[in-house]
């Protein structure tokens, strides 16, 4: 964690270590992972000793670069250049230098604890507030004594206001993180059963969280939780709010759902006031109102609080979907485990549909509240209602327990290593395999066994955003719209199944692919949704029919074709979708075919129009904004004659991704969301902010050279650098899908926070960057593109469009997808 400059004289004397300083150095950064080195001259490495001892890995640091140490005991081995400074307990030492830099800084401070909630809240509470104040917050969920710390060690002169999530599970831990974050607005959020176990009661747990508060002028709460607590709640003001009862400061009496957000009134200051929240499961409104309560607490406008609640977007908390071995597909959870993040996780394990198998690898749950019979009990629950096919259970908790899970296969080992060594007797195939884990069995070696190994280069994709994005468009629509999203071309780039089993959970209406194999393999990966087959062979007609899937007809070749295999096949009202060409010239029935369209559709009985729709030319140009006017006017002349011929009405669409803000009189019935899924639309206002990128290509460093200048980079010996510098090759080329066009200094890709040209000709499987002002090193991250290098960006510096960078990206670029 970076933060101000410290010299290391000075953080002796505050931790009151001794030991000598050998070589003089400034700190900026503390660590306690030595994995994770950043700024190695500046940082300060603590020992911390927990389940593994922070001091076996002093030389790695070391090799790392750091030279500077907390220990508890100076090591045998001399490390020269090194100064060691030496303390009773590194984590004393840790949390005693937080609490010194944040005692050197006068800003306002919200403390936030709880057992659920926190790190939303914080999360919401920074979208809300980031408007108006400088906000330093905890990254994540670093809400522990060691994360605390860490988070405070960020505050620096331009931070004005400092949100940090406090998290305990024994007696005798809130002190010091109270001492540390010393807010003077506190929020308690939730009363439940996380950490139950770490103390002898309910009432010894709240009391010990409630020392957080112990010098904040205010204390945000939920009246309902705490009406057994009121005596032991002595900051000076109290913010109450309730759904229950009148006497409170924010009394919420209604709420409703509307244009499928949350709407709710309440009571504050004797006037009656309402927000809007867009979110619709029950923990996320009860965060809102926390939320709501303490911006009203600190003397925001009601109006204010109510419009900026309403732009609220979602905290991603992630699971890791990846390719596995043998044909299987990975759902990786494997850093923590309890009873509610193993619901959501096998809820996502529900919506993958590719696989008939669903396999479960557990390990014990921790911090339940419960006693072990009941909790496994609850665990063999959501087993079965999950339909759960087989079960691998790891650890003493849930061995001892196995007589629970009514289960036909399932297997219990007593840790990982027990596992590991018996994995391919387990025979993995076609399965979808969710493991999920609490961090100390390292279940992450699980998932590094069961993936597919795979080129080092890869393209996440954030699912949380893509379905934000969704919903985005979702909230521009006229009531009653429906939407069809465009998975056509492996879903622009970004996978098949995984897509379309995330949209089919959020519902969508429609999916479109452009030809029949591409809707079979949906249907074959459990995709059950209408998917209208844009270019429709009519040597594959029996296989698209087989498969449920439903032709666009665009001729009368082909119109012919379907009807004549319709009666052959003794078909009756089969599904069909007509295009009108109105101007894109492309595809479609024109508008002098239209008449003799109608009469021929007036004698056919085997097929029933299940929509009519076009395709606007230039939706999002302004420049063009006639021309799409008289597209409308051709498409609705269209479709009223077929209706009236048909005498039955149909689903009418016109509106591709850009027209759906900009044109909402052209919505229709329906619209086809395409690129903008994957956050990709010019026509959306910056005003609106509404979209996120949902994807991140990187690679890694294979080799750095360094290069004299004027010698010759890469084939055609097209690549120079002007003075004495570093090259790095990196791990993607155009057989992934980084294009030619991006050789020689065109494209940029970001390493370490700092963007680099790239050196020469662009190779089949490798390229070259300029690296000559950057510190890397062999197997170093490399960005390709991501929210920051947007692939709109990409597409203009070689002249081509967002589609085209997204599209070429291979097959053989390993996919993989986050979901909350």
């Amino acid at each position: 964690m970076l933060s101000s400059l410290y010299s290391i004289k000075e953080v002796k004397q505050i931790i009151n270590a001794h030991g000598p300083i050998i070589r003089e150095a400034t700190v900026s950064v503390l660590i306690t992972d030595s994995r994770r080195i950043i700024n190695p001259a500046e940082a300060l490495f603590f020992a911390l000793s927990g389940r593994r001892d922070g001091h076996d890995f002093i030389p790695e640091a070391y090799n790392a670069g750091v030279r500077s140490f907390v220990v508890e005991r100076e090591p045998a081995e001399r490390y020269s250049g090194s100064n060691f400074l030496v303390v009773e307990n590194v984590l004393a030492a840790l949390q005693t230098l937080a609490a010194y830099h944040r005692g050197e800084f006068d800003l306002q401070v919200i403390g936030i604890t709880g057992s659920n909630g926190k790190t939303i809240i914080k999360e919401w509470l920074y979208q809300l507030l980031a408007a108006d104040k400088n906000i330093v917050r905890n990254p994540k969920s670093y809400n522990s004594q060691v994360g605390v710390p860490l988070s405070v060690w960020q505050i620096n002169k331009e931070h004005d206001l400092g949100i940090f999530e406090a998290g305990i599970s024994t007696v005798n831990e809130m002190d010091a993180l109270e001492k540390m974050i010393e807010p003077q607005i506190g929020i308690f959020t939730h009363i439940g059963s996380a950490h139950d176990e770490g103390f002898a009661s309910r009432r010894e747990k709240v009391l010990e969280k409630l020392k957080l508060f112990k010098h904040s002028e205010i204390l945000i709460y939920n009246y309902d939780q705490f009406i057994d607590y009121k005596k032991d709640i002595l900051t000076p003001k109290k913010f109450t709010w309730s759904q229950k009862f009148k006497e409170v400061d924010l009394y919420v009496f209604s709420e409703t759902i509307i244009a499928k957000k949350f709407y709710l009134r309440a009571k504050y200051k004797g006037q009656e006031i309402e927000c809007l929240i867009p979110f619709l499961d029950q923990a996320s409104i009860e965060n809102a109102i926390v939320c709501w309560a303490t911006m009203l607490a600190m003397g925001y406008d009601p109006v204010e609080v109510d419009n900026r609640l309403e732009h609220l977007t979602a905290v991603s908390m992630r699971l890791e979907l990846k390719t596995g071995i043998n044909d299987c597909t990975i759902i990786d959870d494997s850093y923590n485990s309890d009873i509610q993040s193993l619901e959501i996780a096998l809820n996502f394990l529900n919506q993958q549909n590719q696989h008939q198998t669903k396999t479960l690898i557990l390990s014990d749950i921790f911090q339940s509240g419960l006693q072990q019979n009941e909790l496994y009990k609850r665990v063999a629950a959501l087993v079965k209602n999950h339909k759960i096919d087989k079960l691998i259970g790891v650890g003493e908790g849930i061995s001892a327990h196995q007589e629970y899970f009514d289960i036909l296969k399932k297997h219990f080992y007593p840790d990982t290593q027990s596992l590991l060594k018996q994995l391919d007797s387990l025979e993995f195939s076609g399965e979808t395999i969710l493991i999920k884990g609490s961090r100390t069995f390292e279940f992450e070696r699980i998932s590094k066994a069961l993936s597919q190994k795979a080129h080092e280069t890869l393209m996440e994709i954030n699912l949380n955003a893509m379905i934000d994005n969704l919903n985005f468009y979702r909230s521009k629509l006229l009531p009653g719209v429906k939407v069809m999203v465009m998975v056509k071309a492996f879903s622009y780039g970004s996978g098949t199944f995984e897509i379309a089993n995330v949209l089919q959970y959020a519902r969508v209406d429609y999916l479109a692919v452009a030809y029949i194999d591409e809707g079979v393999a949906l249907r074959d990966s459990g995709i059950t949704l209408p998917i209208m087959v844009l270019n429709p062979e009519a040597s594959a007609f029996d296989k698209m029919v087989a498969h449920d899937l439903e032709p666009e007809l665009f001729s009368f070749n082909q119109l012919d074709e379907f009807v004549k295999f319709a009666y052959q096949n003794n078909l009756s009202d089969y599904p069909v979708h007509l295009k009108i060409d109105t101007g894109m010239h492309r595809l479609g029935f024109e508008g002098f075919e239209i008449e003799t369209l109608c009469d021929f559709l007036e004698e056919i009985k085997y097929i029933k129009v299940k929509s009519v729709f076009s395709h606007l030319a230039a939706s999002g140009s302004p420049e063009h904004d006639a021309f799409t006017l008289t597209q409308m006017k051709r498409f609705e002349k269209a479709y009223l004659q077929i209706e009236e011929a048909l005498g039955y009405k149909f689903i009418r669409h016109i509106s591709n991704t850009s027209a759906i803000i900009r044109w909402p009189m052209a919505q229709y019935d329906m619209v086809r969301l395409g690129i903008g899924l994957y956050g990709i639309d010019a026509a959306v206002p910056d005003h609106l902010n509404g979209l996120q990128s949902i994807a991140t290509l990187k690679t890694s460093v294979s080799q750095v050279k360094k290069i004299p200048a004027g010698e010759t980079i890469g084939y055609e010996r097209l690549g120079k650098l002007n003075k004495d510098g570093k090259i790095a090759t990196v791990r993607i080329g155009y057989a992934d899908g980084y294009l030619r066009a991006f050789g020689n200094g065109v494209g940029k890709m970001l390493v370490k926070g700092t963007w680099v040209p790239t050196v020469g000709n662009i190779a089949m499987d490798m390229c070259m960057i300029d690296v000559s002002d950057v510190d890397i090193k062999e197997g170093d991250d490399v960005i390709v593109f991501n929210d920051r290098q947007a692939i709109e960006a990409m597409a203009k510096q070689i002249g081509t469009i967002p589609y085209e960078i997204l599209t070429n990206i291979s097959q053989r670029v390993k996919r993989v997808y986050f979901y909350e």
